[in-house]
């Protein structure tokens, strides 16, 4: 809707910008130029709404990360310096405002809401022209436009560009046309913000399906002294429906209603498509305690799986709810195409008991969407939606408790922590690299080692006349010479293919682990689990090549931070005698 987390301009501020952005002719930004305040204002100003930039997390440096991925050093304004420690700046900047953070829940009342008006509407940001997509809209009796999709968009197009898109909620009512054009400000929808509906799409008679008073509904009066029915929290085989059909009696729709729902028609009654049958009350869903402050810092860090957590559609398509099979509701997902034909056969989802549905029979999702409501689990949005999402979500969690107490910390430090949680990667199939499979390794490492099969190496395909045997991996230098001896001796030489890379899937590991499994076994015996890990390292026969900070320090020698980096160690300054006894200068330049 309306509000906005954080400007644009503030989130690129310090950062390097990964393309050229041309706005009417002029360059603004060039590739790899850092972002400085004036020029983020500029973009902003200009109504660019999307910058691709760098980041730590997409950094392909091997050891720590380069200059440009982390762009600005906030302490001077400049870009950062080769040889600063960001890693440690990054855990201070993270880990010092947790003072003022408060311990476990918000004094709002730990309610979800998070407090605050709540938005009952949408309204055009900017003017321009109005494209429907995925929209299913009705007219009920009122003669109101009733939404009846729930992945639907209203685009705002300038031109050919979308200028802006607007998620259209399920029940809203509808305020403007396809193709209409509205102005700046303009109402495009509205709806009851304290209520669930559930609406007909289709006029016809209502049936109630196992619908029995005192079994699956109670009534009761309500102020002005109606009598309304309530769906009643029930166990047992019923699942109150609400059916829709025609003179013949053939169903032409149904629709599973929730606990603690409201009816709004009653049993035999003839309605038109757009009206409402049933109400949730939104109260209910929003009451949970949420963990705030430190505790939710630390649990998205160390990627804990959270209590009874939401399910996530493992596929994009069309839902159709089933019957509950071992107590468990049955969600089937069929995938379709653009056009929406089905593709495929359908996945099934398992749905604990109890819990409260975010989707309807017929709704459209997404993969990784969720399908009741309940916290989210990282582990899972990074199987079905990739590591770039999980990375996404995880920052802007981490920032979501940090600014709901009103501190600002730049998103850099919190990736830097995140690149380092999604650092290793479990072998999935070894391929001829020769790596085992199910195996954890640093992401670095496998590509390397993959990198230098393809480079190196080559598998024979026909040995032919030559001392290989079929299927074998031999560096192309001795494919090359054997080729070469055979070719002079008249004989017919081998034949090769490329071999077959491992592959791999990224593991989500919580800092606690990352640490621990850290390739320098000093760092790792000086932070947890001494024992264990200096014994795999003597049985390993690992090696230490002191890289990093902390075993420099524990073995006090100097560290490899500011002046004592690699660069600045390695270069030497050389003092030209002539010019300290006043001789003729600029013939000899003090050199690295």
């Amino acid at each position: 809707g309306e509000e906005i987390e954080r400007s644009l301009a503030d989130s690129i501020r310090g950062r390097v910008s990964r393309s050229t952005i041309v706005d009417k002719g002029e360059t603004l930004l060039e590739e790899n130029e850092m972002i400085s305040r004036e020029t983020a204002r500029e973009i902003e100003r200009r109504g660019i709404d999307k910058v691709v930039v760098r980041s730590p997390m997409t950094c392909q440096a091997s050891l720590g990360v380069c200059r440009l991925c982390y762009g600005m050093d906030l302490s001077t304004g400049a870009l950062v310096e080769e040889g600063m420690a960001v890693g440690i700046i990054a855990a201070q900047s993270i880990g010092e405002p947790g003072t003022q953070l408060t311990m476990r829940t918000f004094h709002i009342g730990g309610v979800a809401t998070k407090g605050g008006p709540v938005e009952n509407n949408i309204k055009a940001r900017k003017a321009g022209i109005t494209k429907f997509e995925r929209l299913k809209v009705v007219h009920n009796d009122a003669g109101q436009a009733v939404v009846l999709s729930r992945n639907g968009e209203v685009d705002i197009m300038k031109g050919h560009d979308k200028a802006e898109s607007y998620s259209i909620p399920y029940g809203a009512v509808l305020m403007i046309e396809e193709g209409q054009h509205v102005n700046s400000g303009q109402e495009i929808c509205h709806w009851d913000p304290h209520v669930a509906p559930i609406i007909g799409e289709m006029g016809g008679t209502v049936r109630f399906e196992e619908i029995v008073e005192n079994e699956t509904v109670r009534r009761e009066r309500d102020a002005s002294g109606m009598d309304r029915l309530i769906i009643m929290e029930h166990k047992g085989e019923l699942h109150p429906q609400i059916v829709i059909e025609d003179e013949r009696g053939q169903t032409l729709a149904s629709y599973y209603i929730p606990e603690k729902a409201y009816l709004e028609v009653k049993d035999g009654q003839k309605i038109l498509a757009g009206t409402l049958l049933a109400k949730t009350p939104r109260e209910q869903s929003g009451v949970q305690d949420i963990t705030g402050g430190l505790p939710r810092v630390t649990e998205i860090f160390e990627a804990r799986r959270p209590r009874d957590p939401a399910v996530l559609a493992m596929v994009a398509g069309k839902i159709r709810i089933g019957d509950k099979k071992r107590g468990k509701r049955i969600v089937w997902i069929q995938p379709e195409d653009e056009h929406g034909k089905p593709l495929g056969t359908e996945v099934e989802h398992q749905v604990p008991p109890g819990k409260q549905m975010r989707v309807h029979t017929g709704d459209y999702v997404k993969e990784g969407d969720p399908l009741v409501i309940g916290p989210l689990v990282p582990h899972d949005i990074l199987t079905i939606r990739g590591p770039e999402a999980v990375q996404e979500y995880l920052v802007r969690e981490v920032q979501s408790v940090y600014r709901s107490q009103r501190v600002d910390i730049d998103d850099k430090h919190i990736e830097i922590i995140v690149a380092q949680m999604l650092r290793k990667v479990k072998v999935e199939t070894g391929g001829d690299t020769g790596l085992l499979p199910g195996s954890v390794m640093d992401k670095f490492t496998f590509r390397e080692v993959n990198e230098r099969l393809l480079k190196e190496c080559v598998k024979i395909k026909n040995p032919h006349e030559s001392r290989f045997e079929e299927g074998k991996i031999v560096s192309r230098e001795a494919f090359d010479e054997e080729k070469a001896r055979l070719q002079e001796a008249g004989k017919k030489p081998p034949t090769w293919e490329t071999p077959k890379p491992a592959t791999n899937s990224v593991v989500l590991l919580g800092i606690t682990k990352a640490a621990v499994q850290s390739d320098s076994f000093i760092s790792a015996a000086s932070f947890q689990e001494t024992t264990k890990v200096l014994t795999e390292a003597a049985l390993a026969g690992k090696v230490d090549c002191l890289v990093g900070l902390k075993e420099n320090v524990i073995l006090g020698h100097l560290i490899p931070a500011g002046t004592g980096f690699r660069t600045f160690q390695d270069s030497e300054v050389k003092i030209n005698a002539d010019e300290m006894n006043g001789g003729t200068p600029g013939n000899g330049d003090a050199s690295e």
